[in-house]
């Protein structure tokens, strides 16, 4: 098996890899062109997602303006971030093809601990905070072990989890079943006041767009050196003033209003984490390969079981951490925190994300886009005043039009891979 993936982290289905002669894609015929076969061939990416927010946008706009206003873009990004960073163990979970079901037990099972040290035992906030993460880490150990030693399905494993570990939370929170949190606190501060100034979100933005020019000059130079096909300097150089461009608009844009909150920062700091590791590293293509084919894998000699343990480990710690955020952010945990609500939100987000149910296809950026449009429905129907009922029928028909294009795109894959 080739040990090399697409370096969009699409998935590990290809053929192999064929070494061409060096000649830049340099035109916009070219790359329209190349966008036409990918498009033909299933190959969508997050182009289903882009779509749907920017017709989001539209039709809430149309209905209320104050839907575009920049505190409340503001308010749809902080209240994203505690479910996206849930959202994004969901996406690796998926990537090799397995499902976890108890996320939102183990984020309000790791919300309490967490609030039980620093509350009841005095605990320091930094070692209460250690203590939660790692509870939610040790769980997907637990699970990983279950799955590779036993052969139980992760269904039933995170099923059962989902159900057991809601009664470890009522056991941990004890009688009263309700703990609250300093407001003032420096954990509450980060979540809910703790916003990036003026000048440093504009550096920021600087050097981000510098940090995606440069890692693509390196990449052409890499790729001329091997003989292989390479986009146009003229392209990247493109792209990377028209990333300037929007990100210093959308920057300005939402300084009108409180700017980048810093927990949406770590939100997205954390996705880009992992779209790294999963594209850059043999951990990743490894998580792709096992998400295409295990017994294939199994047979390249790649470790599948420990590939499975550090996937279900990340998930479970990814769980643990948005249900920490979400403890900061309303400064309390309760025995309904982590209820069914995040839970299914979370899993909807890296579906409707563009990550396949059917395993090896997806990226860390579909619990971004993922979230990024359940938030915007849930505010845009709350401007509207519309009944909670609408909104989880809406949230149903999205997430099943998402399955259905993931459905459709994987067709169409074959359909190109058999002709």
């Amino acid at each position: 098996m080739s040990d090399v993936t697409p370096e969009d982290g699409s998935g590990a289905h290809g053929k192999g890899v064929t070494e061409v002669t060096a000649k830049p894609v340099s035109t916009a015929r070219d790359f329209i062109a190349t966008l036409r076969r990918r498009v033909s061939g299933g190959d969508l990416g997050n182009l289903p997602v882009v779509v749907g927010l920017l017709i989001i946008a539209v039709i809430f706009y149309s209905q209320d303006a104050t839907f575009l206003s920049s505190n409340n873009l503001v308010s749809i990004t902080l209240f994203a971030a505690p479910f996206g960073i849930i959202s994004i163990g969901i996406v690796l979970v998926l990537l090799l093809g397995e499902i976890d079901l108890s996320v939102g037990s183990v984020s309000g099972l790791a919300g309490s601990v967490t609030a039980v040290l620093t509350v009841y035992h005095g605990w320091p906030a930094p070692l209460g905070l250690v203590a939660g993460a790692a509870t939610g880490a040790a769980i997907g150990v637990l699970y990983g072990l279950i799955y590779t030693r036993l052969g139980v399905p992760s269904f039933v494993i995170t099923l059962a989890g989902l159900l057991a570990f809601v009664g470890v939370q009522y056991l941990v929170l004890g009688k009263n079943g309700t703990i609250n949190i300093d407001n003032d606190s420096g954990l509450a501060e980060f979540a809910r006041n703790d916003f990036l100034g003026t000048g440093a979100s504009y550096v920021l933005v600087v050097l981000v767009v510098g940090v995606y020019l440069a890692s693509n000059l390196v990449a052409i130079r890499k790729r001329s050196a091997a003989g292989l096909e390479t986009p146009s300097l003229a392209g990247v150089v493109t792209k990377s003033l028209l990333m300037l461009v929007l990100l210093g608009y959308l920057t300005y844009y939402l300084n009108i209003g409180r700017g980048w909150g810093y927990l949406f920062l770590l939100f997205v700091a954390l996705v880009v984490l992992m779209d790294l590791a999963l594209r850059k590293t043999s951990w990743g293509r490894y998580v792709f390969a096992v998400g295409g084919n295990e017994e294939a894998a199994r047979r390249a000699g790649i470790p599948v079981g420990l590939i499975y343990i550090s996937v279900f480990t990340l998930t479970g710690f990814f769980a643990a951490l948005g249900g920490l955020m979400f403890l900061a952010q309303l400064t309390s945990v309760s025995q309904s925190s982590g209820s069914a609500d995040v839970n299914l939100t979370a899993i909807a987000a890296a579906v409707i994300g563009g990550t396949s149910l059917f395993g090896g296809r997806g990226t860390a950026y579909a619990a971004l886009f993922g979230i990024l449009v359940l938030q915007s429905i849930t505010s845009g129907l709350d401007l509207m005043s519309v009944d909670s009922s609408v909104r989880y029928i809406v949230t149903g028909a999205v997430l099943l039009l998402a399955v259905s294009i993931d459905s459709v795109a994987r067709r169409a894959r074959s359909s190109s891979g058999r002709g």
